[in-house]
């Protein structure tokens, strides 16, 4: 018992030791600026919203896109509601491709992005058929850029490693060093791998099987999405590597491009402008960075923390909804002041209430009533057909003390409005009034049953009767 009193001791105190241990390292690291302020930055990096292998897995069917129009896939997936409606529109309508089916969407109110997809009828069969995966690579864009831009040169590299990704007569593989991150960097020793149509008219889409193409893949335990692209039939070229199907002829429906160095997307203006005519960009320069737009998003919730803060927050979004319907600040407080209005029209407040919280009567209100007691009084007289004289008298009574109630409501609306007291007086005599009204009219009193007079008696002659009264 004694020992195993000892080792428990001795097992508390070297916690101890341990935690007091620890506590001056901390201290330790803390003096030291440099080293304190590291480890509070990695303390506060948020975490990756998707590892490499998630990264690599959902990115594997479009990683080997041309950078143009994968530029372009990356920015509409950031709006998961707008594509599901090209989705639909572009099943509607399968004839439509390139410029021509771009052009056919211009009034549709889809981000821009999403509406240059409709040129590529197979790209969005695809996404058709995981709608679950466009938000996930929309999130993921949105939540780390340099991940999946990363992630696309990873893909790319394996693929090439494995022979499956080279030059040929639809695109041109041009492998060139990374750029400098800053001027004062040392030289680059990665490459970065771009992918371009080899002519600028025409862009085909490559149609793999990322189990194919990549070789051996990498992780086991996230392997690549994969389906095919509804009606569109290669035959067993997908089994040697990448297959082409006809090119989509192109001139202002492709605008966007990867930045390699700041891992971000850039807009050709001009191609842009030229067919985005109702939502032109409106600077000087022949390029802008892209930004996303909350307020295309549509209600759609953003994944991580950092893009709520980011994005939902947005004012713009708003602003623009609000000028797209046509409402500017005046327009706006004069809604405003109608509204404000109308409530206090309903609930009575403003120069009709009293001071203890009666409210005045509406003259059109009082006549609407007084309209309404009319109305019920005669329906319910037709109803009952056999109608006492003493009903209908106290029906004529009730209509007549309404009229006149509403007639002195309408001409004295606000009379005394800041008179509890009187108001009080007048609602305690509108009520003793309609009471009287409903109680039935009194019958007159029966008069007596009228009797003939008795007849007086016959005199003696000569009136001796009435002589002796007299004499005595």
């Amino acid at each position: 018992m004694i020992a195993s009193f000892r080792r428990a001791a001795a097992s508390r105190a070297w916690a101890a030791s341990r935690a007091l241990a620890a506590a001056v390292a901390l201290a330790v690291l803390c003096a030291v600026p440099g080293i304190a302020t590291e480890a509070r930055a990695q303390s506060a990096a948020p975490a990756a919203t998707f590892s490499n292998e998630q990264l690599d897995q959902m990115l594997a069917p479009i990683a080997l896109y041309p950078d143009s129009l994968l530029s372009q896939l990356l920015m509409a997936c950031t709006y998961p509601a707008d594509v599901a409606e090209a989705v639909a529109w572009s099943k509607a309508n399968p004839s439509q491709k390139g410029d021509a089916a771009v052009t056919a969407v211009q009034s549709k109110p889809w981000d821009p992005s999403v509406a240059s997809l409709v040129a590529f009828p197979q790209v969005l069969a695809m996404a058709g058929e995981r709608p679950d995966w466009v938000q996930s690579v929309g999130d993921a864009f949105l939540a780390d850029p340099e991940g999946v831009m990363n992630s696309i040169q990873r893909l790319r590299a394996q693929a090439q490693k494995a022979g499956n990704l080279q030059t040929t007569e639809q695109q041109k593989v041009i492998v060139e060093p990374a750029p400098q991150a800053a001027p004062q960097a040392a030289a680059p020793t990665q490459t970065i791998i771009r992918i371009e149509p080899a002519s600028p008219q025409v862009v085909y889409v490559p149609a793999y099987n990322p189990t194919v193409v990549y070789g051996t893949w990498m992780y086991p335990s996230y392997p690549p999405y994969y389906w095919p692209t509804p009606g569109y039939a290669f035959g067993n070229a997908l089994a040697r590597g990448i297959a082409f199907g006809t090119g989509v002829a192109i001139t202002n429906a492709i605008w966007g491009g990867f930045n390699w160095g700041r891992n971000d997307i850039d807009i050709n203006v001009n191609r842009y402008n030229n067919i985005n005519v109702n939502k032109k960009i409106d600077v000087d320069r022949n390029s802008v960075k892209w930004e996303h737009n909350a307020g295309n998003r549509k209600g759609v919730p953003y994944r991580d923390d950092r893009s709520r803060e980011k994005y939902s927050r947005q004012t713009a979004g708003a602003a623009d909804r609000e000028a797209f319907r046509g409402k500017d600040a005046g327009s706006r407080d004069a809604a405003r002041e109608r509204a404000q209005a109308s409530v206090q029209q309903r609930t009575g407040t403003g120069a009709g209430r009293t001071r203890d919280g009666a409210a005045g009567v509406d003259p059109d209100r009082a006549r609407a009533a007084a309209q309404d007691v009319d109305r019920s009084k005669v329906q319910a007289a037709a109803r009952d057909r056999d109608v006492d004289p003493a009903r209908a008298k106290a029906q004529v009574a009730d209509r007549d003390a309404a009229r006149a109630n509403a007639k002195v409501s309408a001409d004295s609306a606000l009379k005394g409005a800041g008179n509890g007291a009187q108001t009080r007086q007048h609602v305690d005599r509108g009520k003793a009034s309609r009471e009287a009204a409903s109680r039935p009219a009194a019958r007159p009193a029966a008069k007596p049953a009228a009797r003939p007079a008795a007849k007086p008696a016959a005199r003696p002659a000569g009136g001796g009767g009435h002589a002796r009264a007299r004499a005595r």
